[in-house]
């Protein structure tokens, strides 16, 4: 790996780390404020739709532009939308701003790997570049639920000589702006490569076209099929187990939101673990054999109902993150493979977004639902964990039926 490709590494984790502290500071700004319960969810849903909605442009302006001139602009976006919620924009309205940033930011992040690098790298890439993003997810975890501490928050405030000039939540927006700041900065160093994939019109019928034709190259592609139909199914499942963790944690161990984001930490680590073993016996050819954990990962939630304790919790959640990282790795690189061959990297990329957050859009909105039918925790998790299982097989399944006939 070369140098261009950890600062990157680096640019992503200070932007994932913001990323993931905010959304725990928005929910913390939400309690405060009061809102109802099933307000939360939807800070995943208003964060997801600009994914789905720019999708037919993202890529084409990623593959229009050097990917790190890209990078930049999206985590400027980000620090806008941080900014906006810390100067008395509604946290669902914010929080979808910062949306629009990461819908441009993800087929530049993605899409620069495959122009930097060759096919046989790739999987190592991508294990480096989700073992980057789980330790900002629990680091983001760990900080968004620290800042949100009143007394922590008091603590620092009084020690900066600004004691009562911001609640808990706010302050924590103010260090997670920073952050951001500090992301964009770093892609400035991000070296420019050859564009790639320009699009011969711009007029906003050739791009839907465009656009719909990528959709159909890929749901139609043997192996791009069922490299998006995992990747769609893990990132909208992940998404709404992440809540639902948070609702476990408070039913079976009695832990307050500042604990509970901590404990969704074990299964980052266990997601990095599973990254790297990944990216260690997992050739890209060979990408397709990793289904199996992808089934078994949907009895994993539903074990912990009967778990009351905190080792047993967290051993569960480490071995569902294992599972998770170990298939979805593979099943990124070989997307991201077969895309950058048939349509462009930023293209294929923003197709799996689009796909991708269609799926957290509707699960989590589904969970939303079931929170506001006042459904027990417990049912929830029998539910998703079920339909993980359910649908892995039948994508597995189906993909055994295909390469017979």
């Amino acid at each position: 790996m070369n140098r261009a490709f950890y600062i990157i590494l680096l640019a992503q984790f200070l932007s994932a780390l913001a990323d993931n502290a905010l959304l725990f500071a928005a929910i913390g700004l939400l309690i405060f404020f009061s809102a109802p319960e099933w307000h939360s969810p939807l800070l995943q849903t208003v964060f997801v739709i600009a994914y789905i909605v720019l999708a037919p442009l993202v890529g084409p302006f990623a593959d229009a532009l050097p990917k790190g001139r890209v990078m930049f602009i999206a985590n400027s976006v980000k620090f806008a939308g941080g900014m906006a919620m810390l100067i008395g924009l509604g946290p669902l309205w914010a929080y979808a701003v910062v949306g629009v940033g990461a819908a441009m930011y993800s087929p530049a992040k993605y899409g620069i790997l495959t122009e930097l690098l060759p096919p046989e790298k790739l999987v190592v890439a991508n294990s480096w570049m989700e073992g980057t993003t789980v330790a900002a997810i629990v680091l983001g975890a760990i900080i968004g639920g620290a800042l949100i501490n009143p007394q922590l928050a008091e603590s620092l405030l009084t020690h900066l000589g600004l004691a009562g000039s911001l609640i808990a939540p706010k302050f924590a927006i103010v260090a997670i702006t920073g952050l951001y700041f500090g992301a964009a900065f770093v892609n400035l160093f991000i070296p420019r490569l050859p564009i790639d994939h320009r699009l011969p019109s711009k007029s906003p019928r050739f791009i839907l076209h465009d656009f719909w034709h990528s959709f159909l190259l890929l749901w139609r592609d043997p192996l791009g099929q069922v490299s998006l139909a995992v990747t769609t199914l893990f990132w909208g499942v992940g998404a709404t187990l992440r809540l639902l963790i948070i609702a476990w944690a408070a039913l079976n161990l009695k832990y307050g939101l500042d604990q509970a984001t901590q404990l969704t930490a074990a299964t980052a680590v266990g997601i990095a673990i599973g990254s790297v073993l990944a990216g260690r016996y997992v050739p890209l050819r060979e990408a397709i054999g990793v289904l199996p954990a992808g089934i078994a990962l949907g009895f994993v939630p539903i074990a912990l109902i009967w778990v009351e304790s905190l080792v047993p919790a967290v051993l569960l959640l480490t071995f569902a993150g294992v599972l998770a990282g170990y298939f979805v790795v593979p099943m990124n690189a070989l997307l991201q493979h077969r895309g950058h061959l048939l349509m462009g990297a930023g293209h294929s990329i923003a197709q799996q977004n689009f796909n991708e957050n269609i799926s957290i859009l509707v699960l989590s909105g589904a969970y939303a639902l079931m929170v506001r039918a006042e459904w027990h925790i417990h049912t929830i998790v029998w539910v998703f964990g079920l339909f993980i299982s359910a649908v892995m097989t039948a994508i597995w399944l189906k993909h055994r039926h295909d390469v017979v006939h």
